[in-house]
């Protein structure tokens, strides 16, 4: 009977044991189940990090074909610059650097063949009026159908650019003599002054000046041309003269009616209908100097075409600089899916390398913008300090960044000219931005800004790198850069000085470069015609 007790309590502790069993079952289900929601809640939460790769991926997809179209586009402009010529931007005719370039051409070919040419120096009569009466508007509208007049009255071999202001250089290849000149000026007085002008009656004074009787260069036979010019304006004007005393009529000094002018077809001396081994004579020079001329005119373009393909490397080569980091933070967005602060450094690359190709794409349209003469300018009357002291301001952390110092004497009181403000801020920035970063640590910067005689002027120096005198006459070609001067910005394109001068030349201004030399800095000066109006010029405050 001692057992009964023993068998309870053994099956009490195996019942116990089975409660316990039974627990640990219950509790390994909840732990798999705890497990299961665990694992479930990583893969969602997995998920949603992989939707925000894939978004970003999109947004760094879109990106590349926004840069990509934006660089075809720049693609289509530069494929322009081996066709277009340096044109005014007012008038669409060749500019004064395009004009002198013919005229070089024109020099040599008459050189060569032993031939005569014309320079015909054309000042518009009383046009100061015309902007002071009607306004600069109708002004411009005046220059624009001089132009057109001036360019109507001339064969297409012949030249007319804009000088400068209202004065314009015709350009007359291969003539026969005095009196063929003659007879263009004639015709171009007759053209300006036709009644059917829009805006007002024009007249000019007209000085001509024949190579090689007057003088054997270009820049001789403009100032002569130019001294004729005056001669005729202080007789009265609507007239031309010639740099030496030609045997001309008065009459022919003067315009006639335009009924009584020669065809264009009878112009050249010594035609006549029945002289036809003269004619053929003629005839065959033209064929020969018109060959020469197409062979020169591809010698050009082939040059010019080098020159593209060379700046389309260098572009492909600034291109693929920011492409590197945007491929490398495309593979690291693989391994970010965990990793937060990874991920948000990635996207940083992205956003500062798609920036930078922003900014190279438009460094670029802006300089086929000025190759093709396309800046637009939204022109008001505006103190020269109030677009000038931003562009300093702006500038001084980066020069105090580079332990340089920046000087400047600034003429006090109002000087006020008809500008674009962001166009012309653009330029004063390109040029504060050089000296700065062409200047070494510790280097000098001085701005000085004067006004007198109706011009403005504003001189940027410094006494950093400086300019080697054989890249002097091409510092303001686009792609010019020299080799010294990309150590110190290798992210240039050679693209901000051409801007620069074709913004200034835009408003009427003038920019010009002076150096002693590499290492010995170099001074930008900047003159800007000062509109009608102004008080007296003030007297210069220095600051710092």
């Amino acid at each position: 009977m001692t057992s009964l007790p023993f068998d309870f309590e053994v099956a009490e502790r195996q019942r116990t044991l089975f409660l316990l069993d039974a627990r640990i079952a219950a509790a390994r289900a909840e732990l798999t189940r705890q497990q299961g929601s665990t694992a479930d809640a990583e893969r969602r939460r997995l998920s949603r990090h992989e939707v925000r790769l894939v978004h970003a991926n999109e947004r760094l997809v879109l990106s590349a074909l926004d840069a990509w179209a934006d660089v075809q586009a720049m693609r289509e402009e530069l494929g322009a610059l081996a066709e277009v010529s340096q044109r005014d931007a007012l008038t669409n005719i060749p500019n004064r650097r395009m004009a002198l370039d013919r005229l070089e051409m024109a020099i040599a070919s008459a050189r060569r063949h032993v031939r005569r040419l014309g320079v015909l120096f054309v000042d518009l009569d009383g046009f100061k009026s015309i902007n002071d009466s009607l306004g600069h508007a109708a002004g411009d509208r005046a220059l624009q159908d001089a132009a057109h007049r001036l360019t109507g009255a001339v064969r297409d071999s012949d030249t007319v650019g804009r000088f400068g202001g209202d004065e314009f250089l015709v350009i007359l290849p291969d003539i026969d003599g005095a009196r063929e000149a003659a007879l263009v000026a004639a015709k171009m007085l007759s053209a300006l002054s036709d009644p059917a002008a829009e805006e007002a009656a024009l007249s000019a004074s007209i000085g001509i000046a024949l190579y090689p009787q007057d003088a054997p260069s270009s820049a001789e036979l403009i100032a002569c041309a130019d001294k004729a010019m005056y001669r005729a304006k202080a007789h009265g004007g609507r007239r031309s003269e010639f740099h030496a005393d030609r045997p001309l009529e008065p009459a022919q000094r003067r315009a006639p009616p335009v009924d009584d002018l020669p065809l264009a077809a009878n112009w050249h001396d010594g035609r006549m209908a029945d002289m036809r081994e003269a004619d053929m004579r003629e005839a065959n020079e033209h064929l020969v100097l018109a060959a020469l001329t197409a062979q020169g005119l591809q010698t050009k373009a082939e040059d010019i075409h080098q020159r593209l393909v060379m700046f389309l490397a260098m572009v492909a080569h600034e291109l693929r600089n920011p492409l590197n980091p945007i491929r490398m933070a495309t593979d690291l967005l693989q391994h970010a899916q965990a990793d937060e602060g990874l991920l948000v450094q990635v996207q940083g690359i992205l956003r500062r390398q798609v920036g930078h190709l922003a900014r190279l794409v438009d460094d670029l349209l802006d300089g086929a913008r000025a190759s093709a003469g396309k800046f637009r300018l939204e022109c008001g009357r505006v103190a020269l300090r109030e677009i000038l002291d931003p562009v300093i301001d702006a500038i001084r952390p980066a020069v105090a960044l580079r332990q340089q110092t920046i000087a400047t004497t600034l003429q006090s009181g109002p000087i006020m000219i008809n500008a674009d403000p962001i166009r012309l801020a653009q330029v004063f920035g390109n040029l504060l931005d050089n000296a700065s970063k062409y200047t070494q640590r510790g280097g000098e910067i001085d701005v000085d800004l004067a006004c007198a005689g109706g011009i403005a002027t504003l001189r940027v120096c410094d006494n950093g790198i400086g300019i080697s005198p054989e890249a002097l006459p091409q510092i303001f070609d686009l792609f010019v850069q020299e080799p010294h001067a990309r150590a110190h910005d290798r992210q240039g394109l050679g693209l901000g000085l051409a801007i620069v001068r074709e913004l200034v030349e835009a408003h009427g201004g003038t920019i010009v470069a002076t150096s002693p030399g590499r290492g010995l800095g170099s001074e930008f000066a900047v003159t800007l015609p000062v509109s009608i109006g102004d008080p007296p010029a003030g007297s210069g405050t220095p600051g710092a």
